[in-house]
């Protein structure tokens, strides 16, 4: 793996990753730097007898930790598919989660119905998280003015904060997460920012911001070592034990659960479809579906004849466009004009504001601290049953 990218437009011969990502490399034979990663991830993955057996022993350590409480674990769900199928497998496992939905005022109607029938079906208690609108609109209008890419840190920051802040509520020391590697392993690192750095948060709020943050959830370094470390909150990860296909999850749930396609992936948010489907391949010539869909060519899920194929077509409907940019600018309180001039800004750096670099710094001293001071006094760390 020797040869960057260069200026002219170069695709992989395997996956549909090309050269707008800027850190992708090729070998002689023009396969990209994530084929060879992932065959080296892969080989180092425990079979899958291993892996099973490792999940039924979590979910019986989940049960046992959990007995004496109303509830032995929180999911958060958005009404898409890897959350949905995941809260269909805590039930048939027998676990006993407290369902949470993240409200941000963007969700589709789709969202909406596919959430009310999935905890109607299974007889799960939902509690919805509805985030101050005022402040979060002023955050998400803070970030258009910044110019970045990562418009989408309001949302996913604040969900993982509003679910400690409800798991410390109801004392639950598990939280489920959807992530998988079998369709979301491949992400490239020019194409997102760090979802939990507050202080690159703060910055973009103070200087384009027009409201407080603290009506807001937050989720920075110390928030993170206040949940870990005095509340035990853990999470688990369920489907990285499982073999997950996702059009199969995906039928499963529209058979069982009467649960509605939405289209593209994350498009139950109206926000987010929107991102990613017009803001990051106009402003920013980023097509996040190459990455999504070579991780589906990765895992066996499609071939890459059909990713291509489905690369010309436009992200969704074009009209559709038109409809969500009249609606995203008059919703975040922008003129058209002002909506378009952002849209058109050059993009700038998320390291140009303050970052949380020397706070991550000082917590792993403090952790390695810590754990030199246990091992001196003999009292070593007990193992981690939900690791």
């Amino acid at each position: 793996m020797t040869q960057p990218s260069s200026l002219r437009h170069q695709v992989c011969k395997v996956t549909v990753m090309d050269t707008t990502d800027p850190d992708i490399t090729f070998d002689e034979n023009g396969v990209c730097n994530y084929v060879h990663e992932f065959r080296d991830f892969s080989e180092r993955r425990p079979d899958p007898e291993t892996r099973d057996a490792e999940l039924k022993r979590i979910i019986g350590n989940i049960k046992a930790h959990g007995s004496k409480r109303t509830y032995d674990c929180l999911l958060g769900v958005s009404g898409g598919v890897d959350s949905s199928y995941l809260a269909c497998k805590l039930h048939e496992w027998g676990l006993r989660p407290l369902i949470v939905h993240f409200d941000n005022g963007w969700n589709s109607e789709l969202a909406v119905k596919n959430i009310e029938e999935l905890v109607t079906r299974l007889n799960l208690d939902l509690e919805t998280f509805v985030v101050d609108w005022e402040a979060f609109r002023d955050l998400q209008a803070a970030y258009f003015r910044a110019s970045v890419v990562d418009i989408e840190i309001p949302t996913d920051h604040m969900i993982f904060a509003a679910l400690n802040q409800i798991a410390v509520r109801h004392n639950i020391q598990v939280l489920i997460s959807g992530h998988n590697t079998d369709t979301e392993w491949l992400l490239p690192k020019a194409w997102y920012f760090s979802k939990f750095d507050l202080r690159n948060l703060m910055d973009i709020d103070r200087q384009y911001g027009r409201s407080s943050l603290s009506k807001l959830p937050k989720l920075g370094v110390w928030q993170q070592f206040y949940y870990s470390h005095f509340r035990k909150i853990r999470m688990v990860q369920p489907l990285q034990y499982m073999e997950f296909n996702k059009a199969r999850a995906k039928q499963f749930l529209i058979d069982e659960m009467g649960w509605c396609d939405y289209g593209g992936k994350h498009h139950e948010s109206i926000f987010t479809r929107f991102y990613q489907g017009y803001v990051l391949p106009k402003k920013f010539g980023i097509d996040k579906r190459k990455a999504h869909l070579s991780n589906l060519i990765l895992t066996g899920q499609i071939t890459r004849e059909d990713a291509l194929r489905e690369l010309q077509q436009p992200p969704y409907d074009e009209d559709q466009q038109d409809e969500d940019k009249t609606y995203v600018a008059k919703k975040l309180g922008f003129s058209q004009e002002e909506f378009e001039a952002m849209l058109n800004a050059p993009p700038r750096d998320h390291r140009e504001f303050r970052t949380d670099a020397r706070d991550r710094e000082f917590y792993f001293a403090i952790a390695r601290a810590y754990g030199s001071l246990r091992r001196l006094t003999g009292r070593t760390k007990r193992p981690d049953p939900f690791a």
